[in-house]
């Protein structure tokens, strides 16, 4: 498939550069239909086992799809009427012993009918029936060498309000279909993973002295207290290694950047303004930070050298640039597009590189908020807020694509990704 990218004014062809929009020359994507061969489950978990896949092949831009509900016996011979397409890709969910839960998977190449894949899932929980779905069609995308999506088996993270004052940490898979309460009781909000591999969040805990930040280990159900602060105290990034934390702290009323050795227990003072500076995130190798910051009398993205009370303005567009997001050389955030003071104002998310001066944005209507990037920087989640009903939003970002997942009343305070 080939992808170019246009740049402004489209005078001409320039690298590889997230910021600048992306075309596609032609719709050269495999066609794929599905059909059913479960054993398992009445219709309406069925059909929630075929919706789910679908999404799956959808969201990874890489196959276009017949969303038509098909059944078929997994030995069946293949429907003549299905060979115009290029794959057929037939699954079967069936029991196991206790919670245990199969998925057996198999590829067709059409029209020739010929079986070129086949590989078979187990998970010892039903409730983790997402995670058979977004592994089988990792591997099979992975067999036709397209661009890897491994991103859909990673864990979303989030703080969801329960009642006033109240919040629970909650660990999801990238749908929320899968859900799993980790921390309960109180207010328990900014989650933070605090390893590449997932094993363990930093969370602040707020009580009615002061906020603590805990780190809390997903599989052993272990905490420890990391550190706790006057004002405010939120963990906003973690190193690559995970020895080094961002947190912003107000000890003197004014929130600030520091870096906290989680070895040491020692902790560096990055920003010195006497207003506002938060949520900071390492850049550029992480040599440099990016944060959010009152400097201009308004809050906007702004960069600063660790070690360096030198800052460098990073956005020059809108007038509130409230939330960032950093994976490399790029940066998105979210900045208010209106000024309505007895309406819903507009939110949207760009893109841009510390490297170059282009923008792109990501969204065009609604209120779109907290941005994250995926582990490989190829995706950006976020929460878009639009005509009374919420969503999680998902865009990848070399197809110029975006998906949303219902979140069906949840109010979240914060995600990782």
């Amino acid at each position: 498939m080939r992808i170019f990218l246009l740049m402004m004014l489209g005078l001409f062809l320039y690298g590889s550069d997230a910021t600048l929009e992306i075309i596609k020359s032609a719709d050269n994507r495999p066609n794929v239909v599905m059909q059913d061969a479960s054993t398992f489950g009445n219709d309406l978990i069925k059909q929630k086992f075929f919706r789910l896949l679908v999404g799956d092949f959808k969201v990874s831009a890489h196959f276009k799809v017949d969303a038509t509900y098909r059944q078929a016996g997994y030995e069946d011979m293949v429907d003549p009427m299905l060979k115009s397409s290029d794959y057929l890709v037939r699954y079967r969910f069936r029991e196991g012993e206790g919670q245990a839960l199969f998925m057996d998977m198999r590829a067709y190449a059409l029209p020739a009918a010929d079986i070129i894949y086949e590989r078979s899932y187990r998970v010892a929980n039903r409730a983790r029936y997402p995670f058979l779905i977004h592994q089988a069609l990792i591997d099979f995308n992975d067999f036709l060498k397209m661009p890897s999506v491994a991103w859909m088996k990673r864990y979303v993270v989030f703080s969801e309000y329960t009642r006033p004052k109240n919040a629970d940490i909650v660990v999801a898979d990238y749908t929320l279909t899968y859900r799993k309460t980790l921390v309960s009781g109180g207010l328990n909000i900014f989650p933070k993973w605090a390893d590449r591999q997932q094993q363990g969040i930093y969370y602040t805990k707020v009580g009615k002295r002061r906020p603590v930040l805990y780190h809390f280990n997903i599989y052993t159900g272990q905490q420890r207290k990391v550190a706790t602060s006057d004002g405010m105290l939120v963990c906003s990034d973690v190193s690559r290694d995970g020895r080094r934390l961002l947190l912003t702290m107000a000890p003197d009323g004014q929130p600030d950047i520091y870096q906290y050795d989680t070895t040491s227990g020692m902790k560096q003072r990055l920003t010195f303004y006497s207003g506002i500076d938060v949520s900071a995130q390492y850049i550029d190798g992480e040599r440099r930070i990016v944060f959010v910051s009152d400097r201009l009398g308004y809050p906007n993205i702004f960069a600063s050298k660790i070690g360096s009370r030198a800052v460098q303005q990073l956005v020059f567009h809108g007038k509130n640039n409230n939330a960032c997001s950093a994976h490399g050389k790029y940066i998105v955030y979210s900045s208010r597009e209106s000024d309505n003071a007895f309406s819903a104002n507009t939110f949207n998310l760009y893109l841009i590189s510390t490297q170059t001066d282009y923008i792109r944005r990501l969204t065009a209507s609604g209120v779109n908020q907290f941005p994250k990037f995926s582990d490989d920087g190829e995706s950006v989640m976020y929460i878009k807020h639009y005509a009374s009903q919420s969503a999680l939003g998902i865009i990848r970002l070399d197809y110029n694509e975006g998906f949303l997942f219902p979140l069906k009343g949840r109010r979240i305070q914060s995600i990782d990704w």
